[in-house]
């Protein structure tokens, strides 16, 4: 089965929604802590970490979204430009936006490490894969 090329860039567009999306939740945390009056607006200009806990963890989660990501994104864009996609690369790329959703969600909710390392780590293992196919198909050239 021959896998159209482009089709690698749906799992990015998942990728980049998921960091949108949570711009958007960041502003609605910080919104809603002005609001409630549970912060000290000239602390929080210059510190991060002074904003309440349910803000920290989308910041934190947001700066996330700018590590293995970009990996991932370098990763679909070569796979595209070698014409390497395949269907296991589809899958794997799939396998990691969804375990970057997962992720994202525990983060920006309980944040229990137990639950989160796991789905981070089956991430990074889907990189991993990607990049060993990106290899292959590079040798083949």
């Amino acid at each position: 089965m021959t896998i159209a090329q482009h089709h690698i860039f749906w799992p990015m567009a998942l990728q980049i929604i998921l960091t949108i999306f949570m711009f958007f939740l960041l502003a609605a945390r910080k919104a809603k802590a002005v609001k409630a009056g549970e912060i000290d607006r000239s602390k929080t200009a210059l510190d991060n970490k002074a904003w309440n806990e349910n803000v920290v963890k989308v910041s934190n989660n947001i700066d996330n979204q700018f590590q293995t990501p970009v990996l991932f994104y370098a990763l679909c864009i070569t796979l595209y430009l070698v014409n390497s996609v395949s269907m296991v690369t589809l899958i794997l790329a799939w396998g990691y936006a969804i375990s970057r959703c997962v992720h994202a969600y525990i983060h920006v909710g309980s944040n229990h490490i137990p639950h989160r390392l796991p789905i981070f780590l089956v991430g990074c293992v889907m990189l991993i894969l990607m990049l060993f196919s990106l290899l292959i198909g590079l040798a083949s050239i």
